[in-house]
């Protein structure tokens, strides 16, 4: 049996992951799930990273907790749904602590690949796709919804990872593949299964 493919949507807060995480897994038949909180580990550990009362959680406190997060993720649902050959598509995955914690929050970056790769044992996406959308247009979207702890921080915050989100594609284009948030839905939609079918082949 062939393995599956390991499929991660990444963007910042509000780009619209979720809906073509949703989209994606439905036509691959594939385990959705996100991080944090993919497992019921994962989500007491979410309820605590995004509750705006633990303003006071020490970087370092939250880069842990996500790779937490990440090891239980990995070693409950992901990695067995790959060895059983199913697609996994997923709402975020390492990258987001590499984008968040270490250029957002200004982490050392090497320690932060380090500590991650360790907690998913070296199971990186295949391919990850980032959905990009404009900051200004992303904070004109976070306005009209409830914000959670990371929603709430300031403009600077989401440049830094959206700079650091470009770095890392840059590094590494064969497992990313870009694609502008902008169009309708289904628009984008067909665009993210072009590019899945060029490089995965599915």
């Amino acid at each position: 049996m062939s393995l599956g493919k390991y499929i991660a949507f990444e963007g910042l807060e509000g780009c619209g992951k979720s809906t073509h995480v949703k989209r994606l897994a439905t036509r691959l038949n594939a385990v959705m799930t996100r991080e944090p909180g993919g497992t019921v580990v994962g989500s007491m550990l979410r309820n605590i990273l995004i509750d705006p009362a633990n303003s006071n959680l020490s970087p370092r406190a939250e880069a842990l907790m996500m790779a937490a997060d990440r090891a239980q993720h990995i070693a409950e649902l992901i990695s067995p749904a790959l060895g059983s050959g199913q697609h996994v598509v997923s709402d975020r995955s390492v990258y987001s602590s590499l984008a968040y914690q270490g250029y957002g929050r200004q982490q050392d970056l090497a320690e932060l690949k380090r500590i991650n790769d360790w907690a998913i044992g070296g199971l990186w996406p295949d391919l990850v796709i980032y959905i990009d959308v404009p900051i200004e247009v992303l904070l004109e979207r976070l306005q009209k919804r409830e914000l959670d702890r990371f929603e709430r921080e300031d403009r600077a915050f989401f440049e830094r990872i959206n700079a650091g989100f470009r770095a890392m594609a840059a590094s590494d284009p064969k497992r990313w593949l870009i694609v502008d948030g902008m169009p309708p839905k289904d628009e984008l939609e067909k665009l993210i299964s072009a590019g899945l079918l060029a490089r995965l082949g599915i």
